[in-house]
């Protein structure tokens, strides 16, 4: 059976221990490099592009969202999953839109990294409670506002999504993965993959945190809070 490979980068040697253990005691995966600086990070990129990147953002030397985007410019169909203890609005949406899949606080315990870790492979966007509701907050409408944000000039000529492809991405919003969104919509998880690269192209985006980002900027979504 193929693993899921995993690289792990963090500062702290102690956390380094614990999460490099997190991904060997679980037999879906496979460790294969770690690194405590952006640098060396960098070197490990260089190397070999995980399935699924670990980065803190706060290095000795730089910040993980260099690796975020490292990741992702070199193999677009990486994960990256950030691990710190940053959980200030600025720090969570800066990685989201460099193209982190995840994001969780340093507190995780190593079966929820495990867990977290599994949620990715199975499409979905591990998140910590507390990160999601910078993620509501920054995603959502104005209270006051009752109607959609207005398109941008031309952006309604630019963005042609489908009914199909609206509502896959709804999904998306709410934190479903895609089998789960295969599995309510009656299709084949290729068929949502599918849909989920031709979202991609439209929208310029790299990342499915990207892809709702940009969705609600453009008035093609809305993210209730409440929801």
């Amino acid at each position: 059976m193929t693993r899921t490979t995993v690289a792990v980068v963090e500062d702290d040697p102690q956390t380094l221990d614990r999460l490099c253990a997190s991904v060997e005691a679980d037999g879906e995966f496979e460790l294969i490099g770690r690194a405590a600086t952006l640098v060396d990070g960098q070197r490990l990129l260089d190397r070999e592009v995980p399935d699924i990147l670990l980065t803190d953002l706060g290095l000795p030397d730089g910040s993980g969202l260099a690796l975020i985007s490292a990741a992702r410019q070199r193999r677009p169909h990486a994960d990256v999953m950030v691990v710190t203890k940053f959980g200030d609005e600025r720090n969570v949406m800066a990685a989201i839109e460099a193209g982190a899949t995840g994001y969780l606080l340093k507190d995780a315990s190593p079966a929820s990294i495990g867990a977290s870790l599994r949620q990715i492979v199975g499409g979905g966007s591990p998140i910590s409670p507390g990160i999601a509701r910078h993620v509501l907050r920054r995603f959502s409408a104005p209270p006051e506002s009752t109607e959609p944000a207005p398109l941008p000039n031309d952006a309604d000529a630019a963005v042609k999504l489908t009914p199909k492809e609206l509502d896959v991405l709804r999904q998306v919003a709410k934190g479903y993965a895609y089998g789960e969104i295969a599995e309510a919509f009656g299709v084949s998880i290729h068929t949502i993959t599918t849909h989920i690269k031709s979202i991609y192209r439209k929208l310029s985006v790299r990342s499915r945190g990207e892809a709702v980002f940009e969705a609600v900027q453009l008035g093609l979504i809305r993210v209730d809070r409440r929801a």
